[in-house]
């Protein structure tokens, strides 16, 4: 086992090109129960530096080969118990280095529905079909010779029948050949279209217009497009398939077979070898191929939503506002509160200012009233049904009001998912599930990553097909992405949700409730130490969590930073060798200063002289210089507005500030300030190649746009990034 274990360190370190060194490190880490963000943040100099995105590769690629192992050792076992296990076999499996290739080898051997080909073997007709493959008969007839082996007691009657069961044993045969099926397989990835074509003229259908009688070669179609095809597929809509020339396949497989030309049956070899790959190997591999395509077009779809999410859950916080947060709706009327700065309900109500009510004056006083008794310094309103109305309300009551108060528009994904939930009960008992809703939309302008991770990732409107993807694959991925986010930002220990702790490495659901739990108790933590009190939560888990946990208020100036408590000794000898302590952070002034005694530091000679990593102690010296950092404050922030535009204001040509909504393979999503989002496709991003639209533009973003066309009908706007002065 430990021979095998050092091959799978050496294959990772030259797939990843990592030193044999740095991958066996890094994976006892993970082996010894750390998470990864504290391996990335904490562990550099054990990793070599590996950043998150390289650790996920290595431990994502160390689990597939643990079990491309497992499956070789199946294989083998299943192979060898049959008694057909030969070394060239043994040794063809060991050096495989994807599942497909250990598949390909077992084939021959794997247990098989009854076939045409297993019939034919209990007929007894092998000894005929082993007699035709030798091709060794130049002269007789063919049905002559099959006559010897005709079995009326099982069915075989005729020589023609003799003939077409031994070829059938032979046709599967063919099928079983792993090298052959290898390069049938290449051939098609290399020469084989996609093609689809419209299999009903329902009204429903009509989204799949495009794709009817559509080809494009299979190693150029993009992931979306996989991903569209076989949603329309699935859904009943459009019949898809591979194409190919299979003539050279054809012949290259009769210079395989056929070993004598005079032979007697090579006329029947010819047959079976097309027969085989139409009714055997084409429909398999094209089911591998399409498995195969699906999965990559998935990975991708998954990869994008991955990085949509993370650029939504790190937009920058809007701190020490006072927020009126606004459910825009018709009939049932507009959910209406009022948050102070850290996120508690001041005031719920709810307007009718539209139809059938239609109670406008008297909805622009209640909030004009809202506003002045509680001082509102934002309006956030939500962008879902009744929001264009609800924003013209807005405006209007703004436009009254002299104090300079703005308003923004807020993504309302998710907001419903979370109001119904169980977790919005426990936080929001006496509000109904509407007003839950409002209460989310507020309180997302002022903390967007506090108030998201409450929220499935899937409802928050980032991304494309993720309902059509293997959830447990999106699942993990996003769920990573999320533990990523809150670890990078940090989180106040005296503060945040159970639903925000759950995500800090090491702490999941239950630890995150009992620490909430100790916290009302017990009042504020004074200390990250005082975690230790918590119920279940040990040395491990606090190693773990601490160096993410912040305590603003909290009794030691180096708990308000990302410095690990296990390098508190070394961050004090620092700030002592330049005449400075601890308790310096908390005064601006000293601060000043110290920032730049350690700027003038050497670095590497510091790290010499109190032995510890250079990585480690450049993440102190960070820690140091910008205790309380928010790295999401460094962003650019929403867009705040007081007056507001409709899609008949605007006019081709005319250049608009935007904010990148969401960002999918052919384009982004801006909104413009308008109540529809406009596109701009990918050719319209940059005047360069763009390879995909997260390499120029990403969620949040504030960007410059032309615009290139208005449908109000259709409701679309076509957007320009390029040449925007």
């Amino acid at each position: 086992m430990q021979f095998k274990a050092l091959d799978l360190i050496k294959q990772l370190a030259s797939e990843l090109e990592l030193s044999i060194d740095q991958v066996n490190r890094t994976v006892k880490l993970f082996e010894e129960g750390n998470t990864l963000p504290f391996i990335a943040r904490y562990r550099k100099e054990v990793t070599g530096g590996l950043d998150e995105e390289q650790l996920r590769r290595l431990e994502e690629r160390l689990g597939y080969l643990r079990n491309l192992e497992a499956r070789k050792e199946e294989v083998l076992r299943s192979i060898e118990e049959q008694g057909k296990l030969t070394p060239e076999l043994e040794q063809a499996i060991k050096a495989a280095t994807i599942r497909q290739e250990v598949e390909d080898y077992y084939r021959p051997f794997r247990p098989k529905r009854r076939t045409r080909a297993t019939k034919a073997k209990e007929q007894g007709l092998e000894p005929l079909a082993a007699l035709i493959w030798a091709q060794e008969l130049t002269t007789g007839d063919p049905e002559e010779v099959a006559a010897a082996y005709l079995r009326p007691d099982l069915g075989v009657e005729e020589p023609k029948q003799a003939l077409a069961g031994a070829l059938d044993i032979i046709a599967e045969q063919i099928a079983d050949q792993a090298e052959w099926r290898r390069m049938i397989r290449d051939y098609l990835w290399e020469h084989a279209l996609i093609a689809s074509e419209m299999k009903t003229d329902e009204a429903e259908a009509q989204v799949y217009r495009q794709y009817h009688q559509y080809t494009e070669p299979v190693k150029r179609i993009p992931p979306h497009r996989i991903l569209a095809l076989n949603r329309g597929e699935k859904e009943g809509h459009l019949k898809v398939g591979l194409q190919c020339d299979q003539s050279p396949i054809l012949r290259r497989m009769e210079a395989l077979v056929l070993k004598e030309q005079a032979c007697i049956f090579t006329p029947y070899l010819i047959a079976t070898i097309e027969d085989s790959f139409n009714r055997l190997i084409f429909p398999s591999v094209e089911r591998e191929i399409r498995a195969a395509l699906t999965e990559t077009a998935e990975e991708h779809a998954i990869k994008v939503f991955g990085l949509n999410l993370r650029q939504l859950l790190l937009q920058p916080p809007v701190r020490g506002k006072t927020v009126l947060g606004i459910d825009p709706g018709f009939r049932t009327g507009c959910k209406v509160v009022v948050i102070d700065p850290i996120g508690r309900v001041l005031a719920a109500t709810t307007i009718y200012p539209h139809p059938p009510q239609g109670e406008w004056d008297k909805a622009k006083a209640r909030l004009t009233a809202l506003i002045m008794e509680h001082q509102v310094d934002l309006v956030a309103s939500g962008n879902g049904t009744a929001a264009r109305e609800t924003e013209e309300l807005v405006a209007a009551t703004l436009a009254e009001i002299e104090r300079p108060v703005y308003y923004t528009i807020v993504s309302e994904a998710g907001a419903s998912v979370y109001s119904a939930s169980k977790m919005a009960r426990e936080e929001l008992p006496e509000y109904d599930v509407a007003m839950r809703g409002a209460i989310s939309i507020a309180r997302r302008l002022q903390d967007p990553l506090a108030e998201l991770v409450k929220i499935e990732p899937k409802a928050l409107g980032v991304g494309e097909y993720q309902h059509d993807v293997n959830q447990n694959r999106l699942g993990e991925t996003l769920k990573g992405v999320v533990e990523s986010c809150v670890n990078y930002v940090g989180v106040d220990l005296n503060t945040a949700s159970a639903f925000l702790l759950q995500n800090v490495a090491g702490i999941g659901p239950a630890l995150a409730r009992s620490i909430v739990a100790y916290r009302e108790e017990n009042g504020p933590f004074r200390r990250r130490e005082e975690l230790l009190r918590v119920k279940r939560l040990g040395n491990h888990v606090y190693t773990q969590a601490a160096g993410f946990l912040r305590l603003p208020d909290g009794e030691y100036s180096l708990e308000n930073t990302g410095i690990h408590p296990e390098s508190y000794h070394v961050a004090e000898a620092l700030l002592a060798s330049v005449g400075y302590g601890s308790a310096d952070l908390k005064n601006p002034s000293r601060l000043a200063a110290l920032r730049e005694k350690l700027k003038a530091l050497d670095l590497a000679t510091m790290a010499a002289q109190l032995d510890t990593g250079l990585p480690t102690l450049q993440d102190i010296v960070d820690g140091l210089c910008r205790p309380g950092r928010d790295p999401r404050e460094e962003l650019p922030g929403p867009v705040f507005r007081r007056d507001v535009k409709s899609m008949n204001d605007l006019k081709t040509g005319m250049i608009l500030n935007g904010v990148v909504r969401n960002v999918v393979d052919f384009g982004a999503f801006i909104d413009i300030g308008v109540e529809q989002d406009g596109l701009a496709h990918i050719s319209e991003l940059a005047t360069r190649y763009v390879r995909h639209p997260l390499d120029v533009v990403s969620i949040g973003q504030m960007v410059k746009v032309r615009i290139l066309s208005v449908d109000p009908e259709r409701k679309r706007i076509a957007l320009s990034l390029k040449e925007v002065e």
